[in-house]
């Protein structure tokens, strides 16, 4: 029986519910924001690097502010780990309604992407070589985009030298600001990593679940077992079928995840003292899985015309929605607004 055979005997949910934010913005986060704009004045371009598997949720509104109207390029990394349509998709949906550069990258593989970007610079640069003697980039991003890995492509293939920035699968690797890395002799072109920055809050529950997911938000603040149970949710809708049965040596497809769980930690021995099921040690293996590519190269946003429409509608436009604490000030400065009015009229009637 196949995988689609399988599943269409399978009861499978409808939606994903699922209603408590996820916010991670620590300190050295704050602080990096600050150095940004501090040292935006010295910088001729921005690389804004997002995420290919989350092309809308890896947006960051706060870069909005940061950035300004500062030359932009965005760059779309973990290309090789996204379907390639996705490309196609991004560029239509975004070319009328934002006026930056796209461009797709696997900055661990792609060399003749990663030469587009030194490109884009070069070009830039030898307009104009009295102005731009030192050709300056800073490169900013969500948490564990690839942000340093396409730092060390540019140097590796613009310098022909190894490793400038630190990497690593958690996010939070890059916690300050860079000294300036040199990535291309002729014409001078530095360039300077920053922290990853999460939005200080993200008001759509499922859009902080997808980050999470990719590895932009630490598992132990998002949850494992939420960030699980949604790729259960995900893979079961793929169009076409995802064979994950093949992947992680399951007997049958499943829409729950404690049954996903009692089968995987027994396909991988994940057992505790007494025969007890290691979860954490299972629902970590699961998400490797997906972070690894194992099961594909899937886009967990939806980029139908009216799904990005309504992206943009609820977090590119208007005003910037309010962090749970900036939240509860406002409540607070309102109550306090209102005693004030109602002992200045009390007072007025005596």
């Amino acid at each position: 029986m196949s995988i689609k055979e399988a599943l269409a005997l399978t009861h499978l949910r409808s939606a994903f519910k699922f209603e408590k934010t996820i916010n991670w913005f620590p300190g050295h986060m704050a602080k990096g924001v600050k150095q940004m704009r501090d040292q935006l004045r010295a910088v001729d371009l921005i690389v804004e690097t997002r995420d290919a598997r989350i092309p809308l949720s890896s947006i960051n509104r706060q870069f909005e502010s940061i950035v300004g109207s500062k030359e932009r390029l965005v760059v779309y990394n973990k290309a090789d780990l996204a379907p390639a349509s996705v490309q196609r998709m991004v560029e239509r949906e975004l070319k009328n309604r934002t006026s930056n550069q796209v461009l797709f990258t696997d900055a661990l593989g792609d060399n003749a992407s990663v030469k587009r970007i030194l490109a884009v610079a070069t070009a830039n640069a030898l307009a104009n070589p009295v102005k731009f003697s030192q050709y300056s980039i800073m490169v900013v991003g969500m948490p564990n985009v690839g942000k340093s890995s396409l730092i060390n492509a540019l140097r590796r293939v613009g310098v022909h030298r190894g490793k400038a920035a630190p990497t690593g699968a958690k996010p939070g690797v890059t916690r300050t600001l860079s000294c300036k890395i040199k990535v291309l002799d002729s014409p001078a072109i530095y360039l300077v990593d920053t922290p990853g920055v999460m939005a200080p809050h993200i008001h759509d529950p499922e859009t902080a679940v997808k980050v999470a997911l990719t590895g932009g938000i630490k598992d132990d603040v998002a949850d494992q077992s939420v960030l699980a149970d949604y790729l259960l949710f995900r893979l079961n809708r793929m169009s076409p079928a995802v064979d994950y049965c093949s992947v992680l040596r399951i007997d049958r497809p499943t829409d729950d995840l404690n049954d996903l769980v009692n089968m995987v930690a027994a396909r991988i021995g994940a057992l505790r003292k007494g025969c007890e099921l290691d979860v954490e040690k299972t629902l970590a293996f699961i998400l490797r899985a997906y972070r690894d590519g194992k099961f594909g190269h899937h886009c967990l946003d939806d980029l139908d015309e009216a799904s990005v429409d309504a992206f943009f509608a609820a977090n590119l436009l208007g005003p910037t929605p309010l962090s749970r604490n900036q939240e509860k000030k406002a409540k607070r400065a309102e109550q306090r607004k209102r005693a004030l009015e109602k002992r200045a009229l009390k007072s007025h009637q005596t």
